[in-house]
């Protein structure tokens, strides 16, 4: 059960979204969302997964902060659309994974085998936050702003309904 904290406009470099702090008894997840979402369909959706290395200390060895703004633009331009952010660093393996990836991922090995290489899991991240979040927000059905199908089949397997997958590069 995930349970809404708190709630404020957020301006941004994008436009103004209200930002939505939920909780649901082990972690923060935020909504950003701009527009009337409520009862509509195939409302622009981006599940954002926590990366510190992009977005607090500007790294360029991933692209989480480039996709991050252009899922905002892309929302901007629809006029209305969700962006969930989840606490999950490191594909839900944590920071300390994401480092000792790196010798794994510097040698050539793609991210999901680099984690595997370094004693976790390919891809440790949940997404029920997530489909909690929009059934909160009411929202029918997400085209999802993502890079792959992945999250759109999780998401699918929590009943949530993805009528489509937008790439953001």
């Amino acid at each position: 059960m995930i349970r809404r904290l708190a709630e404020r406009e957020l301006r941004t470099k994008f436009g103004t979204f209200t930002e939505i702090l939920y909780y649901d008894g082990q972690a923060e997840s935020i909504a950003l969302v701009m527009g009337e979402v409520a009862d509509a369909d195939d409302v622009f959706c981006r599940v954002h997964s926590h990366c510190i290395g992009a977005h607090v200390f500007n790294s360029v060895e991933c692209d989480c902060r480039e996709q991050m703004a252009a899922a905002q633009a892309m929302i901007e331009q629809q006029g209305r659309g969700v962006i969930i952010w989840l606490d999950q660093e490191g594909k839900g393996n944590g920071h300390l994974a994401l480092m000792q990836s790196i010798p794994y991922k510097k040698a050539g090995d793609p991210q999901s085998v680099a984690y595997e290489k370094a004693g976790f899991k390919a891809d440790g991240r949940d997404y029920h936050a997530a489909a909690a979040i929009l059934n909160d927000l009411s929202v029918r059905s997400v085209k999802l702003l993502a890079n792959g199908s992945g999250k759109a089949d999780e998401l699918r397997e929590l009943s949530i309904v993805v009528n489509g997958v937008i790439q953001l590069n």
